[in-house]
């Protein structure tokens, strides 16, 4: 069975984010991601994720002034050297924490723009290049148009002739189970297809982005599908709680790996 993830920026937001480590291990999870380390120092970082005994399975690289609406450099002509200042960054994170796994936003840009499909296959190979010498992964997730308006990468077969077509060991689809949905559909074979070149899942409810129960897709399904075709890597728990975090874990009991005390919140 594969090893669930809790999304840190999307649950348990009942806490501070450094105690949401803890809310986190206490709940059963084995493992956590986040969007943004970047508020708190690594070592800060580390030191939560070692005193819970949780692998950090991914995190996104600096996306430029989030605030203000930026989501990614990579598609932007114009900011290579802030890109090359993100990476080095995020490198940072990663050596501190021991994440193997980090996530490339693109960007807002039309995707049919000759200079910003430049620009991000030049950032996609600078970035896979300097992960690659401390063994880490450079993941690129399609995400739909209706969360992220604007967004470059939008198109899950674009991922793939990139992926392909650069044929670096290092640089592998994030599929998010949430996003192929509503930009394609058809997540089952897209799965079986797409498997060799995925190297990371995330999860939540379509249409509404709660716990991966009801709703559109059947997740005990697509759990027992992971599982049939030998995936083992980490899958991503990218949803917000519909009411309290705790509250809304009844789905994830049956993959609890131990015991569980429950939190409370601080």
């Amino acid at each position: 069975m594969p090893i669930f993830a809790a999304n840190l920026t999307m649950m348990f937001n009942e806490w501070s984010f450094l105690d949401r480590f803890d809310a986190a291990a206490d709940a059963g999870f084995r493992a956590v991601e986040f969007q943004f380390p970047y508020d708190h120092a690594p070592d800060a970082v580390a030191a939560r994720l070692e005193r819970n005994g949780l692998t950090l399975a991914l995190f996104n690289m600096p996306p430029g002034d989030w605030a203000a609406g930026e989501r990614g450099l990579a598609a932007l002509p114009d900011r290579f050297d802030e890109f090359r200042t993100a990476v080095d960054a995020a490198l940072r994170y990663a050596e501190a924490t021991g994440c193997h796994r980090l996530h490339m936003m693109s960007g807002l840009a039309d995707a049919a723009d000759p200079a910003a499909q430049a620009s991000y296959r030049r950032a996609v190979a600078h970035a896979a290049s300097a992960l690659a010498g401390q063994g880490i992964d450079l993941l690129l997730e399609p995400i739909n148009g209706r969360d992220m308006p604007g967004y470059f990468l939008n198109c899950f077969a674009a991922a793939e002739r990139l992926i392909t077509a650069l044929a670096l060991p290092n640089l592998k689809l994030q599929f998010d189970l949430y996003h192929r949905q509503i930009l394609h559909g058809d997540v089952t074979m897209a799965l079986r297809r797409l498997l060799p070149v995925t190297g990371h899942i995330q999860i939540a409810s379509i249409p509404s982005r709660y716990e991966p129960a009801g709703e559109e897709l059947n997740y005990p399904f697509l759990f027992a599908e992971l599982e049939r075709l030998g995936y083992q890597g980490f899958v991503g728990c990218e949803y917000r709680p519909r009411a309290g975090t705790l509250d809304g874990l009844s789905w994830f009991a049956p993959y609890r790996t131990k015991e569980q005390r429950q939190p409370t919140p601080s």
